[in-house]
């Protein structure tokens, strides 16, 4: 099952999900959030108290990571996938946009 299949499109910014929450609503662990947090794939806001928050849009890119590493795919070299697929898809939508606007 694909990120996108089992958790839709989330796309929302609001970080709503602690730590705890989100590595068990993507079947991980707090340790796999850090590390994707480390290489820099995603910065979790803090709460006032310095606990992380995570937004939905963090928790789709986490999941796509994930899928990577569980296929053997090294971290950072997930990570940096999950960038480029990222950057690809705001490219796309980009040029949907001027095509729709001339």
């Amino acid at each position: 099952m694909t990120a996108e299949v089992s958790y839709g499109r989330l796309d929302d910014d609001y970080p709503a999900y602690t730590m705890g929450r989100a590595a068990d609503m993507l079947n991980t662990t707090q340790g796999f959030l850090r590390a994707i947090g480390e290489a820099r794939l995603i910065t979790p806001l803090r709460s006032p108290g310095g606990h992380r928050r995570y937004s939905r849009y963090q928790l789709r890119i986490a999941a796509r990571a994930r899928e990577l590493v569980d296929a053997g795919t090294p971290i950072e070299a997930a990570c940096r996938i999950v960038i480029l697929e990222d950057q690809l898809e705001e490219a796309r939508r980009i040029n949907t946009e001027h095509r729709r606007t001339d």
